[in-house]
Parts: structure tokens; sequence; C-alpha cells
């Protein structure tokens, strides 16, 4: 059986509305070449569940990736998911991002030889994130700024994200203050690339984790390219109760280190007890 052209992993935490929100979401991509795997950091049975409904539905080919609950262990879910994966490129989002209908197809058509990508969201309120629909989605209304101001969205420059198109879309990736840095919510790689920095370092938690996989692969020699205007996925509004300071503050060090001695390999991820050569 021929392979996929790219993988996506999304992950995911006890949020199964949004999760079948982003699921139906890539119902609509017009790029249908694609695997997705959902890097399960420990939900309940209502995700379980929700995706074996969803699965017997869909043509999406969708694989669920799980362990148990034992505080944020996203990182290890992720490398998880990684070995998992069946194509040798590899796009990175989240259980509460909804993929505009071109978000796929822009990966593929950007990607390139040591490069990642780097993408980004457009945050919704509350309000908005709950009354979006299948036909919301089906007709792309939650990527329209005419029918998010319709329901309360405010006016912003951050709207760009949405509008821009052609030669502003490209010219505002350029010009963004933003650095192309490796985004959780929307980037993707090499798979090759990530395996040889030995993907996330899982003694991370939440804050910094995923630009750390980035500073690596950087360290590596990989660049980065900005698609902040390209790639466009809208994010659906949660609280963060599993967020601790210290968990910040554990990160900050680790990532300081990486900075100071330019490593580009973590004995702490996918392969265990390796040498750092």
């Amino acid at each position: 059986m021929k392979s996929p052209q790219i993988s996506i992993i999304l992950s995911t935490y006890n949020q199964p509305s949004w999760l079948e929100k982003v699921l139906q979401g890539y119902e609509f991509q017009t790029f249908k070449d694609f695997e997705i795997l959902i890097a399960d950091d420990g939900s309940k049975d209502e995700t379980r569940l929700l995706i074996e409904n969803y699965k017997k539905k869909s043509k999406l080919k969708i694989t669920h990736i799980w362990h148990e609950d034992n505080g944020f262990q996203k990182t290890i879910i992720l490398n998880k998911s990684i070995i998992s994966s069946k194509s040798d490129y590899l796009l990175f989002s989240d259980g509460d991002c909804i993929p505009r209908s071109d978000f796929v197809e822009k990966h593929i058509s950007e990607r390139e030889k040591e490069y990642f990508l780097s993408g980004g969201y457009f945050k919704l309120p509350l309000n908005i994130s709950e009354i979006i629909s299948l036909d919301d989605i089906k007709n792309q209304n939650c990527f329209d700024i005419n029918w998010l101001k319709k329901n309360g969205l405010n006016s912003s420059i951050k709207n760009y994200k949405l509008t821009a198109k052609g030669c502003t879309e490209k010219l505002l990736n350029k010009l963004t203050p933003t650095k192309a840095t490796w985004n959780g919510h929307n980037s993707s790689g090499w798979k090759k690339d990530i395996l040889n920095v030995n993907g996330f370092d899982e003694r991370m938690q939440y804050g910094g984790e995923d630009r750390e996989l980035g500073e690596r692969m950087l360290n590596l020699g990989i660049r980065s390219k900005q698609l902040r205007y390209s790639a466009v996925c809208v994010h659906l509004d949660h609280a963060r109760g599993y967020v601790k300071q210290e968990m910040i503050e554990k990160n900050n060090i680790i990532r300081k280190k990486v900075k100071q001695s330019k490593s580009i390999y973590t004995l702490y991820g996918i392969k265990k007890n390796s040498i750092n050569c």
C-alpha cells in the first residue's frame, strides 16, 4: 500500500467537541493524500468514542495514538506518533485548530529540502468558537472575515492573516517581525530531519517544548520558512488548566542550554540511552 505524501499529527487532550470540528476541517482539504495521527495525551473515553464513531462515517485515514494521563506529557505522545507515521513529511497541528481548505496544500507546495515551515493561527473568541457548525466549516465561513465580524469579531491588524492573498500574502510573510519558529499548532518538516535531532525532548512539559525542537533543527543547519499568512488555521478558545509556572521555568532552562551549547540532539527523545555525537 502506497504511503501518503504527508502525515498530519494532531495533539489533543480532553477536547472532543473541538477535535470533531478540526477533523471536519480536514474533510474539505483541496489536497487529499494524507493520513491523520491523533496524538492523545491521556484523554478520557469521550475522546476515544468520538474518534471511533467519526472513523465509521469518514474516508479520512485516522490513527488514534493514546497513553494514560500522567500529567502534561505531550512531547512523549508526539514522539510515539512520529514513529507511527507513514510519510517522509510531517505536519504538526493541534486538535483545537481548524484548517482552511488549502492548509495542507500550502504546506505541500512550500516544502523544501533542508527547511521546515512555520505557520501561525488566528485566535477566535469563545462565543464564535462555539457557534461554528459543520456547514460553516464546509462553506469556509469560519475563515470569512465578514462572517466573523457579523458574529462579534473585532477589527484588528491581525485580521490580515485571514484576508491576505497572492502577492500580499507573500509580502506579509517576508515583512512580519515574527520569527519563523517551530510552532506546534502549525509547522511541518521532513521526518528524517526530526529524527536526526531525536524528536521532542520528553523532559519538557508546557511552554516552549515545540520551539525547542525547532531550535535544535536550526542548530543542525535546517533553515526555517515563514508561512504565517499562507497556511491558515483558526484556533478555538479554551481554558488551559494544565499550565504551571514551574513547567515554563524548567523548559526555559533546557532551551537556554540548547542555545548556549548549540546542541542538535536530545538524549531524552525518541531514542533512549543514546550518545550525543
